[in-house]
């Protein structure tokens, strides 16, 4: 069992030991500081903070513990129900809430849950601003309010459409051309809340037949909720099975999208964000962004329009940095996330889905037939266990002195950036290991490439 704590939030296991899992000790105090984080930021009297939920078991639970210690606080809540991330996002925004607090751990696995904690602008917060929650965890000096000064609780059901709404108000979503293209979609949506809204979603874009694979919101995933190919043979068996055009899959709250081509074979959850970039720049030409351990495949389109490329650290709070810093048109992270700034500046696998349905009904193409444009790259993922008493960032300096005649990337660990390879290096936060990503033209060729780096850190230690 596990409780993980950082700047966006706190994440474990429900249930056993304060501390040590996350039981409700600790979401009051994490609740609390963040109560206090929002009133060292504000000077308005009276708060409002959003609370979004994924379909989770302890859904319920944690609700309950959360809302009533920001009232405790003073501050006033608005239960959204049900609703997925990016929802939740663009309410604090629609809204006009001080903060929002999702409970979701995404593609965490069922005895799982978190606080993922929003600023004003429905944004994960800072890592200055993460870091004073968690030093007020620390600090453990909290002081709640008398009767007469406690926050008031109030719901908000329509937050789900107001999000689909303004999706398919956007310029680049064209309903007529998905509605005329007689797509025929199949989602899986993992039995949380994405079997609530993307249903609602693909009929308003004029999808007439869905196929829905465990859409019952009830916090039982069915599988593995991450969206890996390993994890999606269900839905690669009813594509085949209902002959359908498109298949969709999201993780329990909805914020990174995986496509599955006609025959059942995967779209590649690196390239959800290629295929949408290149429709974006195809109509916008702008910059576009994504983390140091997502595909070259999105330089290569960006390149392609004569527009710029820049990576970003790994987090979606960085991508987000580097897409305001470069004026970016587009970005995210090559696990599905997809980051349009003209909705809001957060990942959205409901935007993404629209933009992809568009982009497919205008290229005439089928599903396969379209990833088959894309440049072709394969990234190898690995890590490599270390004894505790070795010091990971002095082993990853001497990574980086051993490859000195390469161009290195510090931004965020060691990436060691070739012709048309790369392969990067990070430490883990929370155990003495060490992630090793390579990216190339094969699995072979990026296998290879982690192989030799894995030699190489075996025989520095």
């Amino acid at each position: 069992m596990a409780l993980i704590k950082s700047i966006s939030g706190i994440r474990g296991t429900i249930g056993g030991k304060p501390g040590d899992n996350l039981t409700p000790l600790d979401i009051v105090k994490f609740t609390t500081a963040y109560s206090l984080w929002l009133k060292s930021t504000k000077s308005n009297e009276k708060l409002k903070v959003l609370i979004g939920r994924d379909a989770r078991v302890s859904g319920t639970m944690v609700l309950q513990l959360v809302s009533g210690t920001l009232e405790s606080m003073g501050v006033d809540v608005v239960d959204l129900g049900p609703v997925s991330t990016p929802t939740t996002e663009m309410a604090v925004i629609n809204l006009k809430a001080d903060g929002g607090i999702i409970l979701t751990a995404s593609h965490n696995p069922a005895q799982w849950n978190a606080l993922k904690l929003l600023n004003d602008k429905g944004e994960f917060l800072s890592a200055a601003d993460g870091q004073f929650i968690l030093d007020m965890v620390t600090k453990d000096q909290f002081e709640f309010n008398p009767f007469d000064k406690l926050g008031k609780h109030s719901a908000y059901h329509n937050a789900g459409d107001d999000h689909i709404h303004q999706i398919l108000d956007l310029k680049l979503v064209d309903i007529d051309a998905i509605s005329k293209a007689g797509f025929k979609v199949a989602i899986d949506c993992v039995n949380s809340v994405g079997g609530i809204i993307i249903p609602k979603l693909l009929m308003e874009l004029g999808v007439k037949e869905i196929v829905e694979l465990h859409c019952t919101p009830n916090g039982l995933f069915p599988h593995n909720p991450e969206p890996l190919p390993e994890n999606l043979t269900d839905i690669s068996n009813v594509m085949k099975k209902e002959g359908a055009n498109v298949g969709f899959v999201v993780d329990p709250d909805v914020d990174r999208l995986a496509i599955i081509n006609e025959d059942g074979t995967m779209f590649g959850e690196e390239y959800t964000l290629v295929a949408v970039a290149d429709y974006i720049l195809s109509n916008n030409k702008g910059n576009t962004v994504s983390n140091l351990s997502s595909t070259l495949a999105l330089r290569d389109v960006t390149t392609q329009y004569g527009c710029k490329y820049s990576s970003a650290a790994v987090g979606e709070v960085n991508v987000v940095e580097k897409m305001k810093s470069t004026a970016a048109v587009i970005g995210g992270e090559g696990n599905g996330g997809v980051i349009f700034p003209e909705l809001h500046y957060g990942r959205d696998a409901l935007v993404g889905i629209a933009l992809f349905l568009t982009h497919l009904a205008k290229s005439g193409k089928s599903c396969s037939e379209l990833r088959k444009k894309y440049p072709e790259y394969v990234i190898s993922k690995n890590k490599i266990e270390l004894r505790p008493e070795i010091d990971v960032d002095i082993l990853l300096d001497k990574v980086k002195k051993f490859f000195s005649d390469k161009k290195i990337n510090l931004e965020d660990g060691v990436k060691i950036e070739l012709q048309d390879e790369w392969i990067h290096l990070r430490k883990s936060n929370t155990e003495p290991i060490i992630r090793i990503y390579s990216e190339s033209s094969t699995k072979e060729k990026a296998d290879k490439l982690a192989d030799s780096v894995k030699k190489i850190i075996s025989e520095l230690t």
